[in-house]
């Protein structure tokens, strides 16, 4: 898929699922449940065990476009190569890394690398970043979005971490073209309750959709 296209389908949901899976079976049952509650962009991170296989198994399954694969915690340029060759269509860090943006851009694959202060992101803009990550973004709240929109108004920024149902209007409303949201999201799994997961993404989906509503 295109980068232009990719970067696209991510923020016209709004949402991304970080999956935090102990193997490629739940992996695939947890991407199933978010594409069923309507959150095709899954981002699966690197401390899961063989992630890189878990990325073939996803990419494998779903061939068709069903889903928009991501890798997660990508830490340096060599995973997120192994990432993308093994079928990643965008790489999400936890930090700016301007070789990391510059293996994405090599391959023409979207980067969204982790900052918390303006010169983070700006310097992570520079390097080529697609979306900057506001990480941990429980530190500062929505309103470090609107903070950095003020001196920046076309940052495109999506925040992860403390991101929930009762706080991504919230994030929305303060500018972020997407959020991030892993166990808030995903914690039906644990107890092998994937309704839960579905269900959950159904309201993440409704809330950012009438977030955005409202805005216009």
């Amino acid at each position: 898929m295109d980068k232009e296209k990719v970067i696209t389908k991510i923020t016209d949901v709004g949402v991304v699922a970080v999956v935090r899976a102990e193997s490629s079976d739940q992996a695939i049952r947890i991407a199933d449940a978010c594409i069923e509650g309507g959150i095709p962009a899954i981002e699966l991170t690197f401390t899961v065990p063989r992630a890189n296989k878990v990325i073939e198994d996803l990419a494998a399954k779903y061939s068709h476009g069903e889903i928009i694969l991501g890798a997660g915690t990508v830490m340096d340029p060599e995973t997120a190569r192994i990432a993308i060759l093994a079928g990643a269509e965008y790489v999400v860090s936890p930090y700016f890394n301007a070789e990391t943006v510059k293996t994405c851009n090599r391959y023409r694959v979207p980067c969204m690398p982790g900052a918390m202060t303006i010169k983070e992101v700006v310097e992570a803009m520079e390097a080529g970043a697609d979306i900057v990550k506001i990480f941990p973004g429980d530190l500062f709240g929505p309103k470090i979005i609107k903070d950095i929109k003020g001196p920046i108004p076309y940052a495109k920024m999506m925040p992860t971490g403390g991101v929930d149902i009762d706080n991504v209007h919230e994030w929305i409303n303060a500018g972020a073209v997407a959020v991030g949201t892993g166990s808030s999201l995903t914690k039906g799994a644990k107890t092998g309750d994937y309704a839960a997961v579905t269900a959950t993404a159904k309201q993440f989906v409704a809330k950012v959709k009438e977030a955005r509503e409202a805005k216009k």
